[in-house]
């Protein structure tokens, strides 16, 4: 009788601890998944975007750019560092087929100052560009300008907003000036064990262009869940975005695709 009741509570032991396991995994993927939302998390994390614009032109040409973009935490969480490397190929436009142009485009450094954590958060700080693109990628202009950054974590849900406009101050003379700005919305819902659905899209002006050809302005929605590769965390999404607004050279639709890689603190 005793080596039975001993044996039913190790067996009760085994189970429970399992359990216990489970819903720690279940938990942590959870936990992660919502701080993959927040772009200006205490968390080291690097993100690969694709963006593939199509129905550029009149032979519906498309613009694919990979935008390489880690995500560097100092000082305890209070300086947040997101470098862009953003590698274009712009096909010609005005041809059924061909490329203008691939490689490197102007790289993008943001560095926000971030006051504290908790559900409401805000962070504000310079960003920089960088010619890095030459003159058939990028603008041959140095620039520079500010970004902010809000967000609200209430319950299963994200709500955030980023802004930043750059204006030129040095480059190429021959080139046009810059003054552009992105304006990106993003709204996040958990719905559990990493799941999630997102709408964030980006929306950019460019200051000297003509009356009716400044703004692109997408709209649209995705989806997407947070997974391990072995003990790594990844974030892996998808989304499709139809442009409302748009100059008349412009894209119909944008397809984004984008695989977060999360290296969180021992113990995190």
């Amino acid at each position: 009788m005793l080596r039975t009741s001993a044996g039913l509570a190790f067996a009760l032991l085994v189970v429970g601890g399992s359990t216990l396991s489970a819903q720690e995994g279940v938990d942590r993927k959870e936990d992660l998944a919502q701080t993959a939302a927040n772009p200006i998390a205490d968390l080291i994390s690097l993100p690969l975007q694709f963006n593939d614009d199509m129905g550029l032109g009149p032979f519906d040409r498309s613009f694919p750019v990979l935008n390489i973009q880690p995500v560097v935490p100092f000082a305890g969480g209070k300086i947040i560092t997101r470098t862009i490397f953003p590698f274009v190929w712009i096909p010609d436009v005005t041809a059924e087929s061909g490329r203008l142009s691939s490689g490197l485009s102007d790289i993008v450094l943001t560095t926000f100052y971030v006051p504290g954590e908790g559900s409401l958060m805000w962070g504000l700080g310079p960003v920089f560009e960088f010619p890095t693109g030459g003159s058939e990628r990028g603008t041959g202009k140095w620039s520079a300008g500010l970004s902010v950054v809000a967000l609200a974590q209430p319950g299963d849900w994200t709500l955030g907003i980023l802004a930043n406009n750059v204006w030129s101050y040095a480059g190429d003379s021959d080139r046009e000036d810059v003054n552009k700005g992105l304006l990106q919305a993003f709204i996040v819902y958990q719905l559990g064990n990493g799941w999630y659905v997102n709408s964030a899209p980006i929306l950019t002006v460019d200051w000297n262009a003509d009356d009716g050809q400044k703004w692109k302005v997408p709209f649209g929605a995705g989806a997407g869940k947070l997974l391990f590769l072995g003990k790594l965390p990844l974030n892996v999404q998808v989304g499709a975005y139809k442009y409302v607004v748009k100059p008349d050279v412009g894209p119909d639709w944008q397809l984004r695709l984008q695989a977060q890689f999360l290296f969180p603190k021992p113990g995190g």
